[in-house]
């Protein structure tokens, strides 16, 4: 299958070679023709995981948005919610007919982007997905290696319009076997597991990350007091998802904590932990983990909490302290049910426009 990977993070280099070793015709695009030089002049990239190392040779590697999509079937989005509406408007003119963009994962980006599309002119019948996590475990070792720690093993979809559901997952498991359909765009956002791990480990341990270079939050950050908190946000996530009528499975984050099959497979966090390859510099004011996964990923649990008529206290506190440790005000932020100008929805108005799509 012709697939286009979009991006030159870990995520995005991590599935081109991943893609490439299992058969696929793969086409990295990266904004930055420059960082991306070296690779389009010798489009190999080494795959290191518990099997040993092998290296793939890409099919193509280009800045060139539309020459990158033109006759790819699946687009991979492995990028950063934050960049998600920039990425609708530049990819607008070049969508066709029958093509899939699959966001690993989305922050509810499925229908963001939709929307940006649509509103830009774009008229192509566009499936646009979006998974509750990336399909790797993965950190690049320079330009080309990149080192994948664990894959995963059930990727839950959502699909924007939903109609288009059994098309867009016939692509999708050409290229993800593991991936399920879930029932909509909203119900896989509700899936996304960064905005329920992430916040409490960085802002609970804001301290040693403000002190140490080398202080790995998956490992001595995750300590249980931390954990109870985690697991308690994740409570009201699953909570969210109960109100709205979304079913079984809610994915809870304590399995991936306790070794049992996740999304990723059983023993993943210890994997995680083993590899070293998160311990990492966190700036707490402009990290992802801050502003994809606190200032819009947990702005947008708030507010459908709120909509839904959910109390969500562990949510709406971490949002604010978030908010507090940069001076921001994230309640009301871009990827809030306000700021989407989804407030003034009805639950039933909302589900028809999830399934049938903008009219």
């Amino acid at each position: 299958m012709n697939i286009t990977v979009l991006g030159g993070g870990h995520g995005s280099y991590a599935a081109a070679a991943d893609l490439t070793h299992h058969g696929h015709q793969v086409t990295l695009w990266r904004r930055d023709a420059a960082a991306l030089a070296a690779l389009a002049e010798a489009p190999e990239l080494t795959i290191a995981d518990a099997g040993g190392e092998a290296t793939v040779r890409l099919h193509h590697c280009t800045a060139d948005l539309g020459a990158a999509v033109a006759d790819a079937e699946l687009i991979l989005v492995p990028l950063p919610a934050t960049a998600q509406d920039d990425l609708a408007a530049a990819l607008a003119p070049h969508l066709r007919d029958g093509q899939v963009v699959y966001l690993t994962p989305g922050t509810f980006g499925a229908y963001v982007m939709a929307r940006r599309v649509r509103d830009l002119g774009g008229r192509a019948e566009v499936a646009f997905a979006e998974t509750g996590t990336l399909p790797y475990l993965a950190r690049k070792h320079g330009e080309n290696k990149v080192a994948i720690t664990t894959r995963a093993t059930h990727l839950p979809t959502g699909v924007f319009p939903a109609r288009h559901t059994a098309h867009a997952l016939a692509v999708i498991q050409k290229a993800y076997p593991c991936a399920h359909a879930v029932e909509d765009a909203l119900s896989a956002a509700l899936m996304n597991a960064g905005p329920v791990i992430h916040p409490p480990l960085i802002l609970m341990n804001a301290g040693p990350l403000n002190r140490s270079r080398d202080f790995d939050i998956h490992n001595e950050g995750t300590q249980p007091l931390v954990r109870r908190v985690t697991h308690r946000l994740d409570d009201e996530r699953m909570a969210v998802r109960a109100a709205l009528g979304y079913g079984e499975p809610h994915y809870p984050l304590r399995d991936h904590y306790e070794g049992k099959d996740w999304m990723y497979g059983p023993k993943s966090h210890s994997g995680l932990v083993q590899s070293g390859d998160w311990r990492e510099p966190i700036d707490l004011t402009s990290h992802r983990y801050m502003r994809e996964d606190v200032a819009m990923g947990l702005a947008f649990m708030v507010s459908v909490a709120d909509w839904a008529r959910v109390p969500v206290p562990i949510a709406r506190g971490l949002l604010n302290l978030g908010g507090a440790v940069c001076d921001e005000d994230f309640e009301d932020g871009p990827r809030s049910w306000r700021g989407l100008g989804l407030s003034g929805h009805s639950i039933a108005d909302m589900q028809k426009e999830l399934q049938h799509g903008f009219h």
